[in-house]
């Protein structure tokens, strides 16, 4: 590997000094503090990085200061004594001010006491999406640079959390690559699909670039990565299509962007929501929807992941597996979690053909349905349903029998069997 890039490089500390005119005893006039916003291009500005970095903090969470190269951090009201979040937006194709950054750093200060640093590379990030591509390399640089200019502040290296939106996720991990790891925790919103899949280790994000490495997956098929790219990845809906989100072409640029967007709109909602998102590791999104996965014992010891500010996204096993695929259901709409249960038919008697029966839990206006499909001979079937209320705030549960196609004739076939529920993680009591 080559040498650091940086190593032997040191940085000028400004100071701040305040001359005052009159008697000793006059108190030094109190600094007025400048917000600075994110920076806009234009589709022939997209070749020059001008990377800034804006400081948001608890006592101020709307007003980003720029931290210049002379300038001490420190003055801006930067603690080193707290945990240190770093935003990455993503491939700008219009040169515009993300649309969801102000939301997303106000749910991070409310949900931590930390300083949150935002990113803003909006000029090398617009125009040709290979353009972005190829300014990953340098702005990983500069931001390495920029962090060593907080661990001289006393910054440890664990207590950074780099938070990276689809290009930016793989910026993340070219950071912690050039730390060799020992950063705190990465977390990759839908990273980039285009130009990575197939990419080195040392190009993409990947398990080795942080003590703990997470990733949600949103638009496995069109943006987002395919592959897994962390210690845990979340597979949300399958990691494809997500409900709500526009079925047809002719919904223009929400239907190119709403499934690829969703991680971050997800990973908001889990930071300024207490209701759970947790997911369940297994095999494919299909083992998961037809009940075969029904807790976290494989391979975390029933300790299932969480996505938002949780410590290892609940994980509580050394060391920590790599690049396990976890799956989760939601809604349409914020705050998008569900209770996921299991539930079972088993018929009293055999039947020659395959029985489908839709069961549907009900509580206050809100519905939820999944078909059973048992299949012909034999007497269990089961699967996996998803509601936004715990099983004990559940008003009614429905039962529907799905007759085979007969067109001149009405089905009277009667079913007789046994259903039975249980919520899910169904081996776990330890989690609250």
């Amino acid at each position: 590997m080559a040498p650091d890039p940086w190593e032997g490089c040191f940085w000028s500390w400004g100071l701040l000094l305040w001359l005052s005119v009159g008697s000793t005893g006059d108190a030094p006039p109190t600094p007025q503090t400048k917000c600075t916003d994110f920076q806009n291009a234009n589709l022939l500005q997209g070749t020059n990085l001008k990377a800034h970095f804006l400081l948001f903090t608890p006592s101020d969470p709307l007003c980003g200061q720029l931290v210049e190269e002379s300038s001490d951090i420190r003055n801006l009201g930067f603690n080193a004594t707290l945990g240190t979040k770093l935003v990455i937006h993503g491939f700008r194709a219009l040169g515009t001010k993300p649309s969801w950054i102000d939301k997303f750093i106000s749910a991070l200060l409310q949900a931590a006491d930390a300083n949150v640093i935002a990113v803003d590379w909006v000029y090398g990030s617009t125009g040709v999406y290979f353009s972005a591509v190829e300014n990953v390399v340098k702005l990983g640089l500069e931001i390495s640079r920029f962090l060593r200019k907080l661990l001289v502040l006393g910054v440890s290296e664990s207590s950074i959390h780099i938070i990276g939106v689809s290009l930016g996720a793989h910026v993340g991990g070219m950071v912690g690559h050039f730390y060799k790891g020992q950063l705190g925790q990465i977390t990759g919103l839908d990273p980039a699909g285009p130009e990575y899949t197939r990419a080195s280790l040392e190009e993409r994000l990947d398990p080795g670039d942080a003590l703990f490495v997470e990733a949600i997956h949103t638009d496995t098929d069109n943006l987002g990565i395919r592959i897994p790219v962390g210690h845990v990845d979340y597979y949300v809906n399958g990691g494809q299509d997500q409900p709500g989100c526009p079925t047809s072409i002719s919904a223009g640029y929400s239907y190119l962007i709403c499934d690829h967007m969703r991680a971050v709109h997800i990973y908001i909602s889990a930071l300024e929501n207490s209701c759970p998102l947790m997911a369940f590791p297994c095999t494919s999104y299909k083992v998961f929807l037809a009940g075969h996965c029904l807790d976290c014992f494989n391979p975390f010891l029933l300790s299932c992941p969480r996505i938002g500010l949780v410590e290892q996204g609940g994980v509580k096993i050394e060391p920590l597996p790599k690049e396990v695929k976890v799956y989760l259901l939601t809604t349409s709409t914020a705050p998008y979690c569900v209770h996921h249960s299991l539930v079972e038919f088993y018929l009293l008697k055999l039947r020659n053909q395959d029985t489908c029966i839709t069961v549907t839990f009900l509580s206050s206006s809100v519905t939820s349905s999944v078909t059973i499909t048992i299949p012909r001979q034999q007497r269990h079937g089961k699967g996996i349903i998803a509601h936004p209320s715990p099983q004990c705030q559940i008003n009614q549960v429905k039962l529907k029998f799905q007759p085979s196609n007969r067109v001149w004739k009405k089905d009277r076939t009667i079913v007789i069997g046994m259903f039975c529920t249980a919520p899910l993680p169904v081996h776990d009591k330890n989690l609250p």
